[in-house]
């Protein structure tokens, strides 16, 4: 109760904040992470081995770096997207998004959508830009931080409907589908050893989860990718957008798997300072295999 009330009133306070400063206090909070040991620095600069082992040392030091900046940020705009005004928010998105009109097609032709919206930069700015456009289902994973009210209200305050991962939420999900409604689902969480398939991600045997791939091949919805990249100085986000039609005509639940692994990856190469590291995203492994953390 008092760490969730710490947490609540922190939140309260950040969003008191212009964005640039929230940023900027975040992005020192991202130093103090680089300088101090600490387990987000550990695991994150794990992955980053994993990931990209092709990187000199001194590059994998550099990209470490700035991704615990990142991290800061992260942290510290989650007050000004839960509690500003709406039209504050949706004013940080800056251009036109790419792509949105297919998007938006399929919920003109009621043929339902899933948009993943992976740990990469703001995705809770990517779930209440399209829930303040489309009709958009969000699934969460409880918080074992006790801050699900908070959250929901944050996340649902712009027109989204927030369902938990049980399962009244997968049928909300099924429901929403096929009345023509997007779901907005977090793709790259590690969901165990039950509910998963191995498929490779960054060639790593990574346990993906198959609700994504299941909806996508029992009801033919297309699928789409998106994030919001940070913008330097806090200048907002820039949302984007990529169709996945691998994901949907897989001929299999272990091919539609690793498709949509391929989607996230090439999203994160292109943005790989803000994707959320600090996750442990290869905890769960194949029979055998020693641990990676």
């Amino acid at each position: 109760m008092i760490r969730r009330a710490a947490i609540t009133g922190l939140l309260r306070l950040t969003a008191l904040l212009p964005l640039p400063l929230a940023h900027a206090i975040g992005a020192l909070l991202g130093e103090l992470l680089w300088w101090i040991p600490n387990d987000p620095r550990r695991i994150a600069g794990r992955n980053l081995a994993l990931t990209f082992p092709e990187i000199p040392a001194t590059d994998h030091q550099r990209l470490l770096r700035r991704n615990l900046r990142e991290t800061g940020k992260l942290l510290l705009e989650l007050g000004p997207l839960w509690l500003w005004r709406g039209e504050r928010v949706l004013a940080l998105v800056h251009g036109a998004v790419v792509g949105e009109e297919a998007l938006a097609d399929t919920v003109r032709r009621r043929r339902g959508a899933i948009l993943l919206t992976p740990h990469l930069g703001a995705w809770e700015m990517a779930g209440l830009y399209y829930s303040s456009r489309h009709p958009l289902t969000i699934l969460y994973r409880p918080s074992r931080l006790g801050l699900d009210e908070f959250s929901v209200q944050g996340r649902g305050r712009l027109g989204g409907k927030v369902v938990a991962t049980d399962a009244h939420g997968v049928r909300s999900l099924l429901t929403a589908l096929r009345d023509g409604e997007i779901l907005g689902i977090l793709p790259d969480q590690d969901p165990g050893d039950e509910g998963g398939v191995f498929a490779p991600f960054f060639g790593i045997a990574a346990s993906t989860m198959t609700l994504v791939s299941r909806l996508a091949l029992k009801t033919g919805a297309p699928v789409f990718l998106t994030w919001a990249e940070r913008l330097p100085r806090g200048r907002g986000f820039a949302l984007h957008l990529r169709a996945l039609p691998e994901v949907t005509a897989a001929g299999s639940l272990a091919e539609s798997a690793a498709a949509l692994n391929r989607g996230v990856e090439a999203a994160i190469r292109a943005l790989p300072a803000q994707y959320l590291w600090a996750y442990k995203r290869f905890k769960t492994r194949p029979p055998g295999e020693s641990k990676l953390y």
